[in-house]
């Protein structure tokens, strides 16, 4: 299966997204910073990365900014409870593939995951 790393600052967050990709067979790296996120898409090089947007160190546009010009192909799907529609404009101009509202259900999460992993793109 794939590589996907969660990034959120809640660790419940991280461990629930991380117990519903394991049971599908992905392989999870986590951070709980902008910063881990940065060094750990160095690093592991996931095939996909599910992004908070709201972070102390560092907000997730500017880490889905970085992301994007270390590889301009990174996969990227924000998942955050910031519903607004100008929220997902601007994820999507910053090169975000998708947008998950938070609490995701299992059920989308994997829908998505699979979808951009086959490489279907909305």
């Amino acid at each position: 299966m794939a590589t996907i790393m969660v990034v959120d600052d809640s660790g419940y967050t991280r461990r629930t997204h991380r117990r519903i990709l394991e049971s599908a067979g992905h392989a999870v790296v986590e951070a709980s910073t902008g910063m881990e996120a940065i060094e750990g898409f160095f690093v592991h090089r996931p095939d996909l990365v599910l992004l908070d947007l709201s972070m102390e160190d560092m907000g997730g546009l500017d880490v889905l900014r970085k992301l994007r010009e270390m590889e301009a192909g990174a996969r990227v799907v924000v998942v955050s409870a910031d519903i607004q529609r100008s929220t997902h404009q601007l994820v999507a101009e910053a090169g975000a593939l998708r947008f998950l509202g938070k609490p995701a259900s299992a059920e989308d999460l994997l829908a998505t995951v699979s979808a951009l992993l086959e490489g279907v793109v909305p």
